[in-house]
């Protein structure tokens, strides 16, 4: 479940072309694409004696290509060949880039290149990039590394692409997109193999420099004239799939809202201002409209639009379009968009429709953000995952929730949207009003599967703080406290180093910080947060894997100790001691503990167990401490950090595909049973379960605890509203318990969730990448990782009587 804003990139594709969802996992956008690669110049059977590159500009503006390059590496290279380019590429202009010669057919010039190299590319599988700089790339997968602004894999053996990679050519075809080219992030999609069409700037497309012919438009006296062939209710019908698609139309009708961002100059909407009396069938559509860039539209232009109805993904459009006339003005009144509707068929008839939301909204998620211009809202408070507390219906979920888009297909949006700069960004359960746009459907996040409706906003948002930011965690109380906290992957090995061999198996990849600058941000937030909790006892997950097994090398746990010396660092030599994990397992993450030996001493040897339920993965960690006053050091307690196989699902198959608790859960309920079973076996007085569990509240981990005696301390201490500890796919719950007998529930003095990651904008993180709008980090506790740590108190001298 962990996750963190960098690996969205890792996402499914997702088509883009409409420009207003959110984009894939792809290379940057600049407007400028690879449209054309072939690689089977003078070979055998080739029409054309050279490899070539063609490059386009979707955009509405001229981009100056100087200093940057074309790439290459083979299908499963890592090594890159630069071809350097300059000058101005025009709005729906073309380059073309030369590359080596083949020596069978010689007599089959390209058309005058507009820049030349000597990369010998392969005519049937390999990988181009279009860089920003003449910086030869390096790795194999670069498809989102920094300067790559689009990127090409073609052929089966390519092992890098955006999306699936494009077919494969040959000698005698090349992979191109169309002649008006889209760029969905997907090159299966945006690229098909046909006969090589090398094209210049100047247009030219054979040798000598012929020109390109192009048709003579016919004159007409006036285009508004042109009668419209269909209204735009017939154009959507009553479906949810439009009932002309692949017809052509002329419709009429008010502009609504235009997309004029860098990476979303690509239509707009348009809604008839003489409906149709059906209810059924909506009145609005997004026009894809590419070509029509620079039309000067606006918000009330009246149109007339030709070209073909179309689907995209979930919505109908229009695309293909060949005119777009403006004939006038208008005026389109918002209708009411009041939530829950009544049936989810409520949005289908308004898709395409200016649309207002009366009263606020909860922010429920804003992890898309950052990323994609996305904040998923809901009517009546913040969405629940349906298996972490009872009366959670998920089609009532939907039918009271929205996603605020910010219309633009591009990335790592700046500034910011939806906020006026310098306002504190959204946390998860603030408030939103005024909402008006347009309603359409179309992708949540990176996922291509997860689509949702959508509203792009047509006025300002006003944002209220119903979720302040807590600056301390409540207090607990008791004799000791005891914390359980997820770092996200805290580690000193830096991942774009690759683990040092030995001590580390060369399967594993490092996590966490990709640069020293990162690893010290990083180290700045934990221990802010751990040093607001001031806690006792803290079970910790995610940490750098020690690998004791391994201490013939000299290597030691190094990321716990850089954590623990930075703590003492701030708050006194000695003030936290570490427990040394007798068999962390092997996996790239292990369960960790630290202590304060002026509070609790241990009581015994750390303990684990070797059991095949945790794959030898993520095993426990077991440590009994005492206090270390003298009335009450006759009193132990057992804390038991645990981390158990997350809902990912991998290779998960059976009884452990998702059958509603997320993959893997019936191996962690087995899982459950083996900490059942080693408290019973190891005699772990007063034990206290904590930890990163994998599991919502209502799972079968859960109530297999809670069968043996194990209680939530959460449910009995935590308000409702408040226990939760992570937001994942828009919906809040409680990943990370603290679970204790009846005995130790007694001794409970006070328990508190502290929300300083879950609710907050991944933008606030200690990564460095991505963020185009200014860095917001801070050495703060504020999105330190993606759970919620959990702290609660103690009453080792007196029994303080809870039931």
């Amino acid at each position: 479940m962990t996750r963190r804003a960098k690996a969205a990139l890792l996402a499914a594709a997702l088509t883009a072309g409409a420009g207003i969802v959110a984009a894939p996992a792809g290379a940057a956008s600049s407007n400028v694409v690879i449209a054309e690669v072939y690689g089977g110049g003078g070979n055998s059977g080739a029409p054309w004696s050279s490899d070539f590159i063609e490059l386009y500009n979707l955009g509405s503006q001229p981009v100056d290509l100087t200093g940057w390059s074309v790439q290459y590496a083979s299908a499963a290279g890592t090594t890159w060949q630069v071809t350097p380019l300059n000058g101005s590429l025009a709005p729906g202009g073309r380059l073309l880039v030369q590359e080596a010669a083949g020596t069978t057919v010689t007599d089959k010039p390209l058309p005058p290149a507009d820049a030349a190299g000597t990369i010998p590319m392969s005519a049937t599988a390999g990988k181009v990039a279009l860089v920003s700089s003449t910086t030869a790339l390096a790795g194999s997968d670069v498809v989102t590394a920094p300067g790559v602004v689009d990127f090409v894999g073609y052929g089966t053996a390519a092992n890098a692409s955006e999306g699936a990679p494009a077919p494969a050519p040959s000698n005698s075809n090349s992979v191109s997109r169309p002649a008006t080219p889209a760029d969905t992030d997907d090159n299966a999609a945006d690229f098909t193999a046909g006969a090589p069409t090398p094209t210049n700037r100047a247009g030219q497309t054979g040798p000598g420099g012929e020109p390109t012919p192009t048709p003579t438009p016919t004159p007409t006296a006036n285009p508004c004239d042109t009668a419209v062939t269909h209204q735009i209710a017939d154009v959507q019908g009553p479906a949810e799939q439009g009932p002309l698609a692949g017809r052509p139309v002329r419709v009429e009708g008010v502009v609504t809202r235009t997309f004029t961002g860098a990476a979303a100059r690509s239509g707009f909407f348009v809604q008839d201002d003489t409906p149709d009396a059906n209810p059924a069938t909506s009145d609005g559509v997004f026009v894809f409209a590419p070509n029509f860039a620079s039309t000067a539209l606006s918000a009330g232009a009246r149109v007339k639009v030709s070209g073909t109805a179309a689907e995209f993904g979930a919505a109908t459009q229009i695309s293909t379009v060949t005119a777009v006339d403006v004939c006038g003005t208008g005026t389109i009144a918002p209708a009411a968009l009041t939530l829950p509707v009544a049936a989810a068929d409520a949005f289908e008839r308004l898709e395409g429709v200016l649309v207002t939301v009366p009263g606020k909204l909860t922010v429920s998620e804003n992890f898309w953000h950052a990323r994609y211009g996305q904040l998923l809202t809901a009517a009546g408070g913040r969405l629940y995952v349906p298996t972490d507390r009872p009366g959670v219906d998920p089609a009532a979920d939907l039918r009271r929730s929205l996603v605020i888009d910010d219309g633009s297909s591009g990335q790592n949006p700046s500034p910011m949207p939806h906020y006026t700069p310098g306002d504190q960004l959204a946390r998860s359960g603030d408030g939103v009003s005024g909402l008006t746009g347009v309603l359409n459907q179309g992708a949540y996040g990176s996922a291509a599967t997860n689509v949702r409706y959508l509203v792009h906003p047509t006025a300002p948002l006003a944002f209220t703080r119903d979720n302040p930011r807590p600056a301390a965690p409540a207090k607990v109380g008791g004799d000791v406290k005891i914390a359980t906290f997820n770092t996200l992957n805290w580690f000193t090995t830096l991942n774009a180093a690759g683990y040092p061999n030995p001590p580390y198996n060369p399967g594993f990849t490092p996590r966490g910080a990709n640069t020293a600058a990162e690893r010290d941000r990083q180290l700045a937030k934990e221990v802010a947060t751990l040093k607001a909790m001031d806690a006792d006892v803290v079970s910790l997950m995610e940490v750098e894997n020690p690998r004791p097994d391994l201490a013939s090398t000299g290597f030691r746990p190094a990321a716990l100790e850089a954590l623990v010396d930075a703590l003492n660092a701030q708050m006194g030599a000695g003030t936290y001691k570490l427990i040394t994990h007798p068999g962390p397992g092997t996996d790239a993450i292990a369960v960790a503990m630290i202590y304060k030996p002026a509070k609790v001493k241990p009581v015994g040897a750390p303990t684990t167990i070797a059991d095949p339920r945790f794959f030898n993965a993520r095993p426990p960690l077991a440590q009994t401490f005492r206090s270390t006053r003298l009335l009450l050091s006759l009193r132990p307690f057992t804390v038991i950090a645990n981390h158990f196989k997350s809902k990912s699902c991998g290779a998960a198959g059976g009884d452990n595909a998702d059958h509603g608790q997320g993959c893997w859960n019936a191996q962690r309920v087995l899982q459950a049973q083996a900490i059942i079973e080693m408290i019973k076996k190891q005699k772990l007085v007063n034990p206290i379960v904590a930890g990163d569990l994998n599991a919502y509240s209502e799972e079968d981990p859960l109530k297999t605890f809670s069968a043996a005696g194990l209680r939530s301390v959460s449910k009995r201490f935590v308000p409702a509203a408040g226990r939760y500890s992570y937001v994942f796919g828009g919906a809040s719950g409680e990943l990370d318990h603290v679970l204790a007998t009846k005995q130790v529930m007694r001794r409970i003095t006070g328990a508190t969730i502290w929300h300083v990651n879950a609710d907050e904008d991944v933008y606030y993180d200690y990564n460095t990448e991505f963020k185009t709008a200014g860095d917001l980090y801070r050495p703060d506790p504020y999105r330190t990782a993606d759970h919620d740590p959990m702290l609660l108190g103690l009453d080792l001298f007196g029994l303080v009587g809870n039931p």
